[in-house]
């Protein structure tokens, strides 16, 4: 199933919060993604209300749905890139500050990348789903999504317009992350050479243990 991007340019009111959540509705279906619309839209209704408490009713917003890999992401946009979202502990007698604590328990991860001209407050729900292409998951995968995510966001030239990074952002990204790592193994008089050659046999040996397991279901 193709699942389109789907994104809506809105004023942050909370009256707009409602059609919000019936869109996403309307679009997780379609999408084949009921199990998530509840999640889903607790994650818009704090995200949003996040910008109308912090950043200011009336601040021109963007939502955006769509899919990373196998995740579920969503994304809501606004102009101010000082007004940092956040978990906080808040008391039981608190009527406010519990809004990122919910998303940050809901979600698979959540995050804040900060571009030229706006700031992007981020979060992913796991579907379930296959990886496209088939490509395996997995937490080493996810792991190593969250680190470019954040060589991504430092990195001037990178960044796309929704936010998040496209197969060639993460691929620079990448490269980035490995040149830094180098640097740092040079800086501890360690053998980069021998670092980069243990790092491919331990690569190789789990691509050889995913084939065995595979082989073995197949079969």
């Amino acid at each position: 199933m193709v699942r389109t991007p789907w994104t809506v340019e809105f004023t942050a009111l909370e009256e707009e919060v409602a059609v919000l959540r019936r869109r996403v509705r309307e679009y997780l279906g379609s999408w084949g993604l009921r199990d998530l619309v509840d999640e889903a839209q607790l994650c818009v209704s704090e995200l949003v209300a996040n910008v109308i408490t912090h950043v200011g009713a009336g601040t021109p917003t963007t939502l955006a749905v769509l899919m990373n890999g196998s995740s579920l992401r969503i994304e809501v946009h606004d102009p101010d890139t000082s007004a940092l979202p956040a978990v906080v502990a808040a008391d039981v007698e608190s009527e406010g500050g519990r809004g990122m604590t919910l998303v940050e328990a809901l979600t698979d991860r959540w995050g804040v990348q900060l571009l030229a001209d706006r700031k992007v407050t981020w979060c992913e729900l796991a579907t379930g789903l296959p990886s496209p292409g088939g490509r395996g998951g997995g937490p080493r995968v996810t792991r190593a999504e969250a680190m470019l995510d954040l060589y991504g966001a430092a990195g001037s030239q990178l960044g796309s317009r929704l936010g998040r990074l496209s197969i060639t952002e993460g691929e620079e990204a990448a490269i980035f992350l490995i040149t830094d790592l180098l640097h740092w193994l040079r800086a501890h008089d360690r053998d980069a050479d021998d670092v980069l050659d243990r790092a491919q046999m331990r690569f190789e040996a789990d691509l050889e243990r995913t084939h065995s397991r595979t082989g073995g279901l197949l079969r």
